[in-house]
């Protein structure tokens, strides 16, 4: 525990919380910027002096529960959040799971990306957002029965017949165990792995191998029902405190796949 860096951390969050961010009437003969130490002690739930000492670095190293208090009553974002826990000599709770909603700023993202297919996806490849180009490439995902993609793909009528598909395979397992392990509390990563591992035995098998790999750059080649074979450079996005991946599909300037990239982009329909 690093009682200074804490005590530092504590009065400059505590200066930068207006009451009326937390309800507080601030009054109009107010002299602290931000909230008084009574303030935040009364929103964490502790007493007067315990926080003052805190704020003196002369305090006791506060429980997890504490920190805990202490973070909601500051507003404290998530990096703020895990360096209060770290100067006071914890380790942050893990997130519980991955989100299941993208922000604002991704879906604004996806709708400008007119000419590139683009697709949100969380730490157990349930599609969660799309663009329109991702659409006109791929088909609408609301029309299969489940948007999971690890779990078509070793459930599905076309299986794993090509060398792409199985080393997608491959890397979708290795991605998997690794947010298995974030994740160890989450119930739906959990469930898909068991309902995986009864169902598939091209997964089991997999499973069993305990490959660990995030999934980042790579070349993604399909066959399209209407274009033939695509070869595209599949771009990623980590956006880590949410447990999710934005995908992009680029393809080489001059190439057939760009070619089919632009007549998408003119007819935005499924040619399936």
């Amino acid at each position: 525990m690093d009682r200074e860096q804490l005590a530092a951390f504590l009065r400059s969050r505590r200066a930068k919380v207006l009451p009326a961010d937390v309800g507080i009437d601030g009054g109009a003969r107010r002299r602290t910027p931000g909230l008084r130490r009574e303030e935040v002690a009364r929103l964490a739930g502790i007493s007067v002096d315990y926080y003052a000492r805190l704020e003196q670095a002369r305090g006791p190293r506060p429980s997890r529960q504490v920190l805990g208090a202490l973070g909601r009553a500051l507003r404290l974002h998530d990096d703020e959040r895990t360096y209060l826990f770290q100067v006071a000599g914890e380790q942050p709770d893990l997130p519980a799971g991955p989100s299941p909603h993208v922000s604002a700023g991704i879906l604004h993202l996806l709708d400008r990306l007119d000419d590139t297919p683009a697709f949100v996806i969380d730490a157990k490849y349930d599609l969660l957002a799309w663009n329109s180009m991702a659409v006109a490439l791929m088909g609408d995902p609301t029309a299969t029965g489940s948007r999971n993609m690890i779990w078509n793909l070793f459930t599905g009528p076309t299986g794993l017949t090509s060398q792409e598909a199985s080393r997608f395979a491959d890397e979708c397992v290795a991605d998997l165990r690794a947010a298995s392990v974030r994740y160890p509390g989450d119930p739906g990563i959990q469930s898909l792995i068991a309902r995986l591992r009864s169902t598939s035995p091209d997964f089991t098998r997999r499973w069993d191998e305990h490959q660990v790999c995030v999934r980042r750059v790579t070349t993604k080649r399909f066959e399209h029902p209407a274009h033939g074979e695509l070869v595209f450079d599949c771009e990623v996005l980590d956006i880590a405190d949410a447990g999710q991946k934005v995908i992009f599909y680029t393809a080489e300037p001059g190439s057939h796949s760009a070619w089919v990239l632009c007549s998408l982009r003119r007819r935005p329909a499924y040619a399936g």
